[in-house]
């Protein structure tokens, strides 16, 4: 299993993003969460198999038709997984 923290930059709110990134991270059977950040980011936390992982770390840079997403950066690694095996998408940090 890995985790990894994401922040993703660009034209990333107000185009879906959190929910299309939710949906991808179930499909791929990854645990953890999505959130906007007050600057225009958004941040995720994800946990799962490695290739899962990485498989939603790709598909961040690209995220759903409307983003421009022009950074994603990994700003931790080995995160722990979170208490529920589910995705969420919490609120604005």
């Amino acid at each position: 299993m890995a985790g990894s923290r994401l922040l993703i930059e660009g034209l990333v709110q107000g185009v879906g993003y959190r929910y299309a990134f939710s949906e991808r991270a179930a499909a791929l059977g990854l645990a953890g969460w999505v959130r906007n950040r007050a600057n225009g980011a958004v941040e995720a936390s994800v946990h799962g198999p490695e290739a899962a992982v990485q498989a939603i770390i790709e598909w961040a840079h690209q995220g759903p038709r409307a983003a421009r997403v022009s950074r994603v950066t990994v700003v931790g690694e080995d995160e722990p997984p979170p208490a529920a095996q589910q995705f969420e998408i919490r609120p604005t940090a």
